[in-house]
């Protein structure tokens, strides 16, 4: 029998617990009793959620001299009571599957936040990673602007689809329509030009060559009920461009104190200046809450969870992690992955065995390990294994492979001999 030594957590003094909702919460306090040594005194109160009633809150916590608050991951309602307690009492975010009451016991508000309390008290919760405030506010720059980009990303595809329904085949032939020539078309067909031929003499550059074939794909039937929606369109993706440079500036005063950590992460294939600013803004420059490389990993949901049984293995998921990481992640490894690279070679490596999907999420998991690193020294930077890592790493598995696709492309067995 293996045995396992582990130190036992000091229980909390001065502990409370705050069961949240929407207009309303119930805190419940647990402090050392003052008559009777080794015994506890609870008092449980019921409090709005407006201003006025948290202030009333955080005075009372004041009072007792409560050294923890203990609150639940509830929606966004945490956030109120969470920023308004942060400078007076050390506050812990945990999560809801960590502190779920026993089944079949009843379930209150008042319940809750004894169960919470309680377990807070016997050091039986873990704290979920809340950011400081410079990072909360760049989270919420970036989160924006990820927002907006999508946003005109949709109101371009609307009007993609507007063309279709006209017989405007315009992006069959140019990949980009709101560039610079297919942007002048588009606003020739709503000044009310019909002609292929004189929208086509708009073409640019390199685009000029396919005039003949833009001829075709400009021959429609595009009516005053187009022209009216078209422009609206138009008009909402100008608009939402100009948001979106504003706030990039407004991220750029705002990161100028980590215009070395972004130039860090920059140099990493596939993450580039935005994506850089995006990192940060969600994982942060301070590498200490993470002791492990692994351990960032886990928190961003980008490592397999262990489920065994019975001693075997079974297949088990990454989870449910941050979104926003997740879609910056998804981008750079698709980045990545075109390049000629240590990780665009490991994306390809991984894609032929275990498909698209889980290739681009070892490629995540191998961009945050680099994160991770680069972050935690400032004198680091990115140095490329490069693309056959792998074959110098375990030279005879490479060998088999290219005898055993050699066999399989001729149908015979290959057999090697020394050199003379």
């Amino acid at each position: 029998m293996e045995e396992v030594i582990e130190e036992a957590a000091e229980p909390v003094a001065r502990v409370a617990a705050l069961d949240i909702g929407k207009a309303s919460l119930v805190a419940c306090v647990r402090v050392p009793h003052e008559s009777r040594p080794g015994r506890r005194c609870q008092e449980v109160r019921s409090f709005a959620t407006t201003t006025p009633a948290l202030l009333e809150l955080r005075d009372w916590l004041v009072c007792q001299r409560v050294s923890l608050c203990v609150m639940e991951a509830t929606s966004t309602y945490w956030k109120p009571p969470f920023y308004l307690l942060e400078d007076a009492v050390e506050c812990w975010v945990v999560n809801a599957r960590d502190v779920k009451n026993v089944p079949g016991r009843p379930k209150t508000d008042r319940l809750d936040a004894v169960w919470l309390c309680k377990l807070a008290e016997r050091g039986m919760l873990r704290p979920s990673f809340i950011p400081p405030v410079w990072q909360r506010q760049l989270r919420d720059l970036c989160r924006y602007r990820r927002t907006l980009i999508q946003e005109r990303t949709r109101e371009k595809q609307r009007a993609e689809k507007l063309l279709e329904d006209t017989q405007i085949k315009l992006s069959s032939v140019i990949s980009d329509i709101f560039g610079k020539s297919g942007r002048a078309m588009l606003e020739a067909l709503i000044a009310g030009e019909s002609d292929p031929y004189v929208l086509a003499d708009l073409a640019l550059g390199k685009m000029r060559g396919k005039k003949s074939v833009l001829q075709e794909a400009l021959t429609g039937h595009f009516r005053d009920h187009h022209r009216y929606l078209l422009r609206m369109m138009l008009d909402r993706v100008d608009a939402l461009t100009a948001q979106i440079e504003a706030i990039t500036s407004r991220i750029d005063e705002v990161i100028t104190p980590f215009a070395h950590q972004v130039a860090q992460l920059d140099e990493i294939p596939g993450v580039g200046t935005t994506g850089a600013q995006e990192l940060i803004a969600e994982i942060g420059v301070d590498m200490a809450r993470f002791p492990t490389a692994g351990h960032l990993v886990s928190w961003a949901k980008y490592a397999p969870r262990a489920r065994q049984s019975a001693g075997k293995n079974k297949p088990g998921s990454t989870g449910k992690g941050n979104p926003w990481l997740a879609g910056t992640l998804g981008e750079a490894a698709i980045g990545a992955a075109r390049t000629k690279t240590f990780l665009g070679a490991r994306y390809h490596r991984l894609a032929r065995r275990r498909g698209k999907q889980r290739a681009l999420v070892a490629v995540g998991n191998s961009l945050l390990v680099i994160a991770w690193h680069l972050l935690s020294d400032p004198q680091a930077h990115f140095t490329d294994l490069g693309p056959n890592w792998h074959d110098r790493l375990a030279p005879l598995r490479r060998k088999r492979q290219l005898i055993t696709e050699l066999e399989r492309l001729s149908g015979k067995k290959v057999l090697l001999q020394e050199a003379a």
